[in-house]
């Protein structure tokens, strides 16, 4: 194969991610692997290590004031972080020698507000996850709460941060075709969809895969066992919607288990009010509805034994507003799971209904459930399209042959100076 560009050699890459290596768990190793480049890594937190990328911490920023407007704290936060890093940085050009050719970074956080400040001549390329609007997406998604004059000004104020970021940004990447018709137009043609990927090697269908939950019961493929896997047990990922459908469920299967994975903290949206967090609310609001027994809440669980529990399942349910699209559920099909998912995007740009998974209204429990009960109800029937659900992960969107060789590809064009190509 001819590359239509000149490789730069030596090559210096810089990795920026709050919470590193993020999204770059693959890319900045590889990159490392490549003659003549070296690779840098820098997050919040210390402790991570892998070969060829040296890491630095840069230490945890003074947050936003008390005193602040509540809706420019998250800009004022970002602000500090950015400051933060940038006299790292600073320190590390100065007193080290550090002078990237290319900074990748995950900007959501601040970290890409004063990279070009500090590095002029380096070249950016940035990832863009999800770009905050009034409505359309997230926002006034849940009719039970429309949105008000209060909630457009707080959200268009959000995006401040990363308007300031794409401003700096040579080129950008967005992991879905949805997330990234979500940027205005002119941030667009400076962006290349382009999803992280999937290690489809590591996430497959293995037989006699065993789930083991906390308390030690024992789930294997053919029992009748459906899952649920969130960051956190919350609204944004239809949480409600499962637990009563659940309810649904339960009537029609005694037999039926169900192990939802998952913390008690909000990762998106508002916390519940009258309760701790929104567990224990839905329970509250449901006691006696449920038979608890049959309900194994495992908190987070670790990646491997989360693919075992995807291998087992009869069926995954994975419910979400229109807002980014979780790890979880490509891993699950990959892993020759049927995924019943909510018909909203950017779930229905991987999931064809009666094609490679199953597709239900988000805030219809008795059509989630009537779904997951006929998927039950024939194992062997659902099976072909559990196959075609991992296919389609293999197709477009793993890791090795499809989205790593094109991340690669995009840092090299850019730092030969080669435009890449938009969408």
């Amino acid at each position: 194969m001819t590359l239509g560009f000149q490789l730069r050699r030596p090559l210096r890459a810089l990795f920026v991610h709050q919470n590193f290596p993020g999204q770059y768990a693959h890319l900045a190793p590889a990159l490392a692997e490549r003659a003549g480049v070296q690779v840098f890594g820098m997050g919040e937190k210390p402790g991570y290590s892998a070969p060829g990328v040296a890491y630095f911490a840069y230490g945890a920023p003074r947050g936003a004031g008390e005193q602040t407007h509540r809706y420019i704290r998250p800009l004022e936060a970002a602000i500090r972080r950015g400051q933060h890093l940038a006299n790292r940085l600073v320190h590390l050009r100065d007193k080290e020698g550090l002078r990237p050719d290319v900074i990748v970074c995950h900007p959501g956080w601040g970290e890409g507000m004063f990279l070009k400040d500090v590095f002029p001549r380096a070249k950016t390329l940035y990832y863009w996850e999800f770009y905050y609007n009034a409505f359309g997406q997230d926002l006034g998604f849940d009719p039970a709460h429309p949105v008000s004059l209060d909630d457009a000004a707080r959200v268009r104020t959000l995006n401040a941060t990363q308007l300031i970021s794409l401003q700096v940004a040579d080129w950008g990447v967005s992991p879905t075709r949805w997330q990234w018709s979500r940027y205005p137009d002119w941030a667009r043609q400076r962006m290349t969809v382009l999803h992280e990927g999937v290690d489809t090697a590591r996430c497959a269908p293995r037989d006699g895969a065993v789930f083991r939950t906390p308390e030690g019961r024992e789930f294997r493929k053919g029992d009748p066992v459906i899952s649920y896997v969130a960051r956190n047990l919350e609204p944004y990922r239809g949480f409600p919607s499962f637990m009563q459908a659940l309810e649904i469920m339960q009537r029609e299967r005694p037999d039926l288990q169900a192990v939802l994975v998952g913390g008690n903290e909000v990762s998106y949206g508002r916390k519940p009010d009258g309760a701790p967090d929104w567990k224990t609310k839905i329970l509250g609001e449901m006691e006696g509805r449920l038979d608890l027994s049959r309900i194994h809440f495992t908190g987070r669980v670790p990646h491997d034994a989360l693919h075992d529990l995807f291998r087992v399942t009869a069926a995954h349910v994975y419910l979400t507003y229109p807002f980014v699209l979780s790890w979880s559920m490509l891993e699950a099909m990959a892993c020759g799971a049927l995924v019943v998912g909510s018909d909203t995007p950017p779930v229905a740009e991987a999931i064809t209904h009666g094609e490679n998974g199953l597709l239900v209204p988000f805030f219809d429990p008795e059509a989630i459930a009537r779904t997951v009960l006929d998927v039950l109800a024939d194992p062997a029937g659902h099976a072909p399209l559990a196959a075609a659900g991992r296919r389609s992960i293999v197709d477009r969107y793993d890791l090795r042959s499809i989205c790593l060789p094109r991340q690669l590809d995009l840092v090299e064009r850019l730092a030969a100076g080669e435009a890449p190509n938009p969408g």
